[in-house]
C-alpha cells in the first residue's frame, strides 16, 4: 500500500464540536488513521494529521474540507494565525511506498473536485505549484481572506488553479499541494542570556537570510533558555545533521556551546538514520541493515502482493479477473512512471524533460486510480452476489430483479473504468517508448503489454455482466464505450511495441 500523510489546517480552534465534526468526517473514510489533532484558541486554528492509503487520500481530505465549508464562516472568524480559507491549507506528504509525484497528482485531483463540487477556489503550492510565484504558501495567503475577496476575480495574478474565479462567501479559498515531511527541530544554547547569540545563529542558518535553503529559523527564549527554533522543510535536501552542525559551528564562533536539542512532533526514521550514519561515519550503511525494518517487511509485506496473489489463488471468487486487470493497469502505469523518471535529468533528453515530468505525474495518478479499482471490482462482484441472494418470494422479492440489474450495471461500470484507465496507461507507455530513455525501452514495452492485457481483461468483465442484463438498454452504451477503450489500448500498445522492436534491432545491428 502507498501511504500518504495529510495535514489539513482548519480555521477553527475554539469550538470543540466543530473540530470533532471535521475530525469524524475524515476518520470515517476507509484506511484513515488520525495521528494527531492540535487546536490553538488564540490562533483559532486546528491542525489535523492523518495517514491514509493513496487510493483514499482524496476522499478523506475532501470529507474534511466539505465539513469545514458547512461549519466555518470566515466573515466572523478572528484569530492570530493568517488564513485564506475555512480549510486553509492541505499538504500531502509521501510516506512508505509513495512518491512526491503521487502527492502532486493527489493535490491536483483533490483541487479539481473541491473546485467543481464545493465551489471553493483552489490554489496549488509547493511541489504541486503550477507557477513559481505560488510555490511559497505565504505569497498565496498574503492579505488573507479579506484581501482575497477583492482580488480573486479582479486581479489576473489571482486566478485560481481550480474552481470559480471568486472566493466562496463563507469558506474563502483553499491552498493545497505536495511537500516533503517537515521536521520541527530545536537546538538550545544554554541560559537565556545567550538569546542574542541564538538570534544571530538563527539568522545565519535560515534560508531566507542566506543560510540553508530548506531551513526556517528563529531565535527564541523558551523556559529560561536560549533556543534556535527551526523548521526543516526538506530533510532530503537539508538533513538534520547538517542543520545541527551549522548551528553548533555558528554558536561556537560566538563563544557559546550547544547544550541539547529536541524534536517536536514526528520525524521520518530516514532523517535519524542519516544523522546516525553521518556521526558514526558508516559510509556503506543502508536501511536494509535495520533489523526492525526487516521485521516490518516480513510481517506486513505479505498483505500486499503476496497476500493478493494468495487471495486470487484461493477458492473465493474475489478478487478475480477484474481486480487482476486493474492491478495490471497499475503496474503498467508504474512502469511508465519509472521510464519517465529515468529520462528526467539527463542531458540527452533535455528537450522532453517537461513532457516527462508531466507524464510522471499522470502516471502516478493512474497508479492510484487503478489500485482503487482493484477493490472496487471485488466490491461490485459482491454487490451482484448479494442481489442474487434476495429470495424470489417473500419480503423484498418484488425489487429483486431491479436490484440485480443495478448491481450488474455497477459490475460493468467498474471494469469499464479499468479499461479506460488501462488505455491511458498504454498511451503513456507509447510516449515513453518513443521519447523516453532508450535504455529503458523494454520497460516501456512491458508497460504497454500489461496495459493492453488489463484493458482486454476488463472488457471481458464488462461484456459478461452486460450479457447477464438481457434486454436492459443501459448495457449497450457500456459495451460501446469499452470497445472504444480497447481500440485505444491496442493501438497505443502496438505503437509502443513497434518502437521497442525498432530500438532493439538498431542496438543489435
Amino acid at each position: 500500500m502507498k501511504l500518504i500523510e495529510c495535514v489539513p489546517n482548519f480555521s477553527e480552534g475554539r469550538r470543540p464540536e466543530v473540530i470533532a465534526a471535521i475530525r469524524d468526517a475524515i476518520a470515517a473514510v476507509p484506511s484513515v488513521v488520525i495521528l494527531d489533532v492540535s487546536s490553538d484558541g488564540s490562533h483559532n486554528r486546528t491542525v489535523c494529521t492523518f495517514v491514509v492509503g493513496a487510493e483514499h487520500a482524496v476522499a478523506a481530505a475532501f470529507a474534511g474540507i466539505a465539513k469545514a465549508r458547512d461549519l466555518i464562516d470566515l466573515t466572523t472568524h478572528q484569530g492570530e494565525h493568517p488564513r485564506i480559507g475555512a480549510t486553509d491549507v492541505v499538504p500531502f506528504i509521501p510516506l512508505e511506498g509513495a512518491t512526491m509525484d503521487d502527492c502532486i497528482a493527489l493535490a491536483r485531483t483533490l483541487g479539481e473536485r473541491v473546485g467543481n463540487e464545493l465551489g471553493i477556489p483552489v490554489f496549488l503550492y509547493e511541489r504541486a505549484a503550477t507557477r513559481p510565484d505560488r510555490e511559497n504558501l505565504a505569497d498565496i495567503r498574503r492579505g488573507e481572506f479579506e484581501l482575497a475577496r477583492t482580488e480573486i476575480g479582479t486581479h489576473p495574478n489571482r486566478v485560481p488553479d481550480f474552481g470559480p474565479n471568486a472566493v466562496h462567501p463563507t469558506a474563502g479559498a483553499t491552498v493545497m499541494g505536495a511537500r516533503p515531511f517537515l521536521v520541527a527541530y530545536n537546538v538550545y544554547l544554554g541560559d537565556a542570556k545567550n538569546l542574542p547569540v541564538a538570534k544571530e545563529v538563527a539568522k545565519a542558518v535560515r534560508g531566507s537570510s542566506g543560510g540553508l535553503r530548506y531551513v526556517k529559523g528563529l531565535g527564541l527564549e523558551v523556559d529560561g533558555q536560549a533556543q534556535v527554533s527551526m523548521n526543516l522543510v526538506d530533510t532530503d535536501k537539508t538533513p538534520l545533521h547538517r542543520a545541527y552542525d551549522l548551528v553548533k559551528m555558528e554558536a561556537e564562533a560566538r563563544g557559546v556551546n550547544v547544550t541539547w536539542s529536541e524534536l517536536v512532533g514526528l520525524v521520518p526514521e530516514k532523517a535519524l538514520f542519516d544523522a546516525a550514519a553521518r556521526h558514526l561515519q558508516l559510509t556503506q550503511f543502508t536501511t536494509a541493515q535495520v533489523l526492525d525494518r526487516k521485521v516490518r517487511e516480513a510481517v506486513s509485506g505479505g498483505t500486499s502482493l503476496s497476500g493478493f496473489l494468495g487471495d486470487i489463488a484461493g477458492p473465493a471468487p474475489v478478487p478475480g479477473g477484474g481486480s487482476v486487470s486493474a492491478h495490471a493497469g497499475a503496474l503498467a502505469a508504474a512502469l511508465a512512471q519509472m521510464v519517465a523518471g529515468l529520462t528526467v535529468g539527463r542531458k540527452k533528453y533535455a528537450s522532453v524533460e517537461p513532457e516527462m515530468k508531466a507524464l510522471a505525474i499522470k502516471a502516478a495518478a493512474l497508479v492510484t486510480r487503478c489500485s482503487a479499482l482493484v477493490q472496487q471490482d471485488a466490491d461490485a462482484y459482491l454487490g451482484v452476489s448479494n442481489a442474487y441472494k434476495i429470495p424470489k418470494e417473500g419480503p423484498g422479492s418484488e425489487t429483486r430483479a431491479a436490484k440485480i440489474a443495478d448491481a450488474l450495471i455497477e459490475a460493468a461500470r467498474v471494469p469499464l473504468e479499468t479499461a479506460e484507465a488501462c488505455a491511458e496507461a498504454a498511451e503513456l507507455a507509447a510516449v515513453v517508448a518513443q521519447d523516453g530513455n532508450s535504455n529503458a525501452v523494454s520497460d516501456a514495452g512491458v508497460a504497454a503489454l500489461l496495459a493492453e492485457a488489463g484493458a482486454r481483461g476488463a472488457a471481458y468483465n464488462v461484456r459478461i455482466n452486460v450479457a447477464s442484463l438481457g434486454n436492459d438498454p443501459r448495457g449497450a452504451p457500456l459495451t460501446t464505450a469499452v470497445a472504444k477503450a480497447l481500440v485505444r489500448a491496442s493501438a497505443a500498445s502496438q505503437a509502443a511495441r513497434d518502437v521497442v522492436e525498432k530500438t532493439i534491432l538498431s542496438m543489435s545491428s
